[in-house]
């Protein structure tokens, strides 16, 4: 290893630690607990909630403390390479994960806010070990016991909210990529169900299909 690597590898290093450092504060502060107080926190964040079509997906994720998975942040600002080899590090190192998913028909019964906190309640029903605090990227989850902390812009700023981004982006990319094989026509595997201008012209092409989010694209449709 070359002298700059070894330096990029120390900042990565204290900007994980960081993190680490800033969730804890969070839930120290939130929960009123003393330093040698412990607590169980599962990180909670989701994927999807734009695209036109796909599901919408959450993941939860719950790190042992001692954890040394370096690069975690939020999944838009990793590659596609570097997300799935942290997919498979997450898992095999978390204390629990899963990642609970809602179909767009049901996107379309309840509207997608509603969808995404069903998803984030799949995820944590899901998790085998029951933590004792939860730390979501921005919102409070209604339906939800366990005490929650939100924080803005958390999959960038608190370690777990970041470990789940990247599993629940990677599952749903998983599920976009095989509908494409399903559905060819609209190019899901390159833009995962986003309203690009090539998808949006698919859909004026050639309709919507079973898995487009109907309450989504009624203007495209109509045109």
């Amino acid at each position: 290893m070359t002298e700059k690597q070894m330096i990029k590898l120390e900042m990565e290093k204290e900007r994980i630690k960081r993190m680490r450092a800033f969730e804890n504060e969070q839930i120290r502060q939130a929960l009123h607990l003393g330093e040698g107080d412990v607590f169980l926190a599962a990180g909670i964040d989701e994927a999807g909630r734009g695209p036109l079509a796909g599901p919408v997906a959450a993941g939860a994720v719950i790190l042992p403390a001692d954890h040394d998975i370096l690069y975690l942040n939020d999944s838009k600002k990793l590659s596609a390479k570097k997300r799935d080899m942290l997919f498979d590090q997450i898992k095999e190192e978390a204390i629990a994960w899963a990642v609970g998913i809602v179909e767009p028909a049901r996107i379309d019964e309840i509207n997608i806010l509603q969808a995404t906190y069903e998803a984030m309640r799949l995820a944590i029903r899901q998790l085998g070990t029951a933590p004792t605090v939860l730390v979501n990227d921005a919102v409070t989850i209604p339906g939800v016991e366990i005490p929650q902390i939100p924080v803005i812009k958390g999959d960038a700023k608190c370690i777990s909210i970041a470990a789940a981004s990247i599993l629940a982006k990677v599952t749903r990319d998983r599920i976009m990529e095989e509908m494409d094989a399903q559905y060819p026509v609209y190019g899901f595997a390159k833009h995962k169900g986003y309203g690009t201008k090539e998808h949006m012209e698919a859909i004026r092409t050639y309709g919507p299909c079973p898995i487009h989010r109907r309450s989504f694209i009624t203007r495209i449709v109509q045109e």
